[in-house]
């Protein structure tokens, strides 16, 4: 059974990197990002209806740990000043850091990860209420 795609027009880079075992993906020139198009950036209120957390969400459902983070990372950076939004995306980032631990085979790390990541998604749910997508 296949996962649910928020985004089926895109498609997925040809391997899921793990440091050590696959061409970087935005430094090597073998790499399957290298010299890719710049991530568009939005505003922080439009960020969860935005394609770049679609397709983050698309690329962890699928295994895609580090490159998800990738994904993610603008929204985080764009997010400096919402303490509504900044230790959500704090808490993915962290999420797809610990994915890509486990198939690193680092357990300690990828536990380590998984529960600071808990402690931010936890926290923001629990200060701030329900994330809502902007509406359009």
């Amino acid at each position: 059974m296949s996962r649910r795609r928020l985004l089926p027009e895109k498609n997925f880079p040809g391997y899921a990197y793990l440091p050590g075992k696959h061409p970087h993906p935005v430094r090597d020139p073998l790499g399957h990002s290298y010299q890719s198009d710049p991530v568009t950036v939005v505003a922080v209120e439009e960020s969860l209806s935005s394609n770049g957390f679609r397709w983050g969400i698309d690329l962890f459902n699928h295994g895609y740990y580090w490159e998800a983070h990738e994904a993610w990372e603008p929204l985080w950076h764009a997010a400096k000043q919402s303490i509504q939004h900044r230790p959500f995306f704090k808490g993915l980032i962290l999420l797809a850091a610990a994915g890509v631990k486990m198939r690193e085979g680092k357990r300690v790390a990828a536990a380590r990860h998984a529960a600071r990541a808990a402690v931010f998604v936890g926290w923001r749910l629990c200060r701030a209420g329900p994330l809502r997508p902007h509406s359009e």
